[in-house]
């Protein structure tokens, strides 16, 4: 009788600890690595920042609704715009609206679901792609560019002077457009000719690396070879994998011209007339992103979770690298900013292609996030940053208008 009883403790205990271990198993399931941390074959992918907290009011996003819808009518009075505009504020939308034509033609009204070209804003999702795979270790901030894209001809520039605009790089746009001998403006240019041509046609620098601040448009296009030759993928299908897929960005896409050139939104004039494609509509990178506000939202929540970037990376984003002469006005790695001298920070980012402008304001401490995009040109769009009174200590002036890429 005696055996048996412990014969009995002995399977209880033994039970005990399968229980004990098959817990400890399902905790370490629920680890999650960094990307640092990630197997080489794995990619750094974003992931949502979810459970915001606090939940906000009823009454307050009542009130704010109000002040918003008021701005909006104030801005585009007559129901004058088209585009797509929204505002939330902890992952909540407080207002959003959806006005005018994606196709004029078709009569096809803008949705909620209509991805409308980001322009510039794109710089922030490529800058985003990059930035994890520094964080993942893949590459280095500070790594020499001709490290990685072999025939890059300008031996000083690192990705960090790319993502910050210093280095000294010509626009493509401009040593693409005007000598035959350089590019014939009858075939569409794409990234790796804008590299082949840097690479063989004597473009210099336009200003020695890492001296002066100058946006530029080709700093964008050669991220994103960076990110196709670590990544070994397309860089529409890069994006996909680390950024618009684990965000639910169901909406977002980068711009295939031979897939897409039919069948996405065109953009157009203030009157209306519609603008065509031109040479350097297959560039991408610097542009060529469409997206909607309510993807762009997960997307900028995203980017504020405590997962997306280690303390230190992300500090280096959000710090201003153009200080040569003192001024309100500076860029971090891919994005806009405004110091002001009181400590106060306003982040942004702003776009213009064709006809296509567009506008993303993050105001990290309040947890606002603010977009506007458009398919038919106008600056209203860059207005919404004043926005930012209704939510914090941001000294702008509600009679100036600004046009700024």
């Amino acid at each position: 009788m005696k055996m048996i009883f412990i014969k009995k403790a002995n399977i209880l205990q033994l039970l005990f600890l399968l229980f004990v271990l098959s817990s400890c198993t399902k905790e370490k399931k629920k680890i999650e690595l960094s990307d640092a941390q990630l197997p080489k074959s794995t990619l750094p992918k974003m992931k949502p920042l979810t459970n915001e907290s606090p939940k906000l009011t009823a009454a307050y996003i009542d009130s704010k609704r109000r002040s918003i819808e008021a701005f909006y009518n104030r801005t585009w009075p007559n129901h004058s715009a088209n585009g797509s505009f929204l505002v939330a504020q902890n992952g909540q939308i407080l207002y959003e609206n959806y006005e005018g034509y994606a196709n004029f033609r078709e009569k096809r009204l803008i949705t909620s679901t209509t991805p409308l070209h980001l322009a510039s804003v794109s710089k922030v999702l490529t800058a985003t792609a990059v930035l994890k795979l520094i964080n993942a270790k893949r590459i280095d901030l500070d790594q020499k560019v001709n490290t990685i894209l072999k025939e890059f001809p300008f031996p000083d520039v690192t990705i960090k002077t790319l993502l910050n605009h210093r280095s000294g790089m010509r626009n493509y746009a401009y040593f693409t457009d005007r000598d035959k001998t350089v590019w014939d403006r009858h075939n569409r240019l794409t990234n790796q000719d804008i590299l082949t041509i840097m690479a063989t046609k004597n473009i210099g620098l336009e200003s020695k690396t890492d001296t002066r601040f100058s946006y530029c448009n080709t700093n964008y296009a050669m991220l994103a070879l960076i990110i196709e030759k670590i990544t070994k993928l397309s860089y529409k299908e890069a994006m996909k994998q680390i950024i618009f897929k684990p965000l639910g960005m169901k909406n977002t896409f980068v711009f295939d011209y031979e897939e897409d050139k039919d069948t996405i939104a065109p953009s157009y004039k203030g009157n209306g007339v519609e603008i065509g494609k031109d040479y350097l509509d297959a560039v991408y990178g610097d542009k060529n992103i469409y997206s909607t506000p309510r993807d762009l939202l997960k997307f900028d929540r995203a980017r504020n979770s405590p997962a997306f970037l280690s303390p230190k990376l992300f500090k280096q984003v959000f710090t201003g690298y153009s200080n040569e002469r003192k001024g309100e006005k500076n860029y971090g790695l891919g994005i806009r900013m405004i110091n002001w001298e009181t400590g106060q920070n306003f982040y942004f980012h702003n776009g213009w292609w064709h006809g296509n402008t567009s506008s993303y304001v993050t105001l990290q401490k309040e947890k606002v996030t603010i977009i506007a995009l458009s398919n038919k040109f106008t600056t209203r769009t860059y207005k919404v940053r004043k926005l930012a009174m209704l939510f914090g200590d941001y000294p702008f002036h509600l009679d100036k208008g600004e046009k700024e890429e």
